[in-house]
This record gives C-alpha cells, sequence and structure tokens, in this order.
C-alpha cells in the first residue's frame, strides 16, 4: 500500500484511537468495542480498512481473533510509527482510551464478561476511571 492510501485510513478519528489501544497490546475485537465504547458493525468496519492497509494483523485463538499492530508495518514504516506514538500522547481522547484499557486489564475482565452483558462491563470500566461515556 502506497504512503496516501496509509494517510488516508490513518485520518479518522476512530482509526487512530484503534492504532492507539493496539500500539500497547493485542486485543479481541469486543474489547476493542467495549474500551472506545462503539458498536460492533462500526468496530469491524474500522479493523477492516487498517487490515487492508496492512497497518494491522491479526491471530485466531479458539473463537477469538485478536489484533496487534502489523510488525512489517513497524518496520517500513519506522518514522510514521514513532511520530504516531509521540503525537498520540498529546490527544486528550486517546489517552482516556490508554487509562480505560489499564483499568479494564485490571479488573480482570475478559471477552467472556463482555460477550455477556457489554453495557455492564463498559460502565463498570468507566466508572474506575472516572471516564466520560464518548
Amino acid at each position: 500500500m502506497n504512503f496516501v492510501d496509509i494517510f488516508k485510513v490513518l485520518g479518522d478519528d476512530t482509526r487512530i484511537r484503534m492504532f492507539n489501544i493496539l500500539s500497547q497490546e493485542q486485543l479481541c475485537v469486543c474489547e476493542i468495542e467495549t474500551i472506545l465504547d462503539i458498536t460492533q458493525s462500526n468496530a469491524s468496519r474500522h479493523l477492516n480498512r487498517l487490515k487492508t492497509a496492512k497497518i494491522i494483523n491479526y491471530d485466531k485463538k479458539s473463537q477469538w481473533i485478536y489484533y496487534y499492530i502489523d510488525k512489517e508495518f513497524i518496520k517500513e514504516n519506522k518514522l510514521l510509527y514513532n511520530y504516531l506514538i509521540e503525537k498520540i500522547k498529546t490527544n486528550n481522547k486517546c489517552m482516556e482510551d490508554i487509562k480505560i484499557l489499564k483499568k479494564y486489564r485490571e479488573s480482570n475482565l475478559n471477552c467472556k464478561n463482555i460477550r455477556e452483558n457489554k453495557e455492564e462491563v463498559v460502565q463498570l470500566i468507566r466508572k474506575k476511571c472516572k471516564c466520560n461515556k464518548k
């Protein structure tokens, strides 16, 4: 994919937020939905754009698909990757997403909990980190 297409894909707030949390660790789609508080269809659409651009990749483990920043993308776009990581640190929404991700991990919740009651999990995590909804 050429650099213009990469910039087009990254030119969206939701995809930047996904890039942000995936730069921290690999995540299942239901975890991404929960942390970003977006719908499954919205998450899937944006993940597909990031996959098509070869910015992210995934591993399938049992019934779960875990997404992560593609190592080849990082290798081939080291300057861009480092720039994005630094600039993301100045974005309040992205930093709030990292805070939510950390609280999610500290809560020992998992995909099964999310599948059973996503709204309850979202409220619990946001309450723990004192984050506003969207």
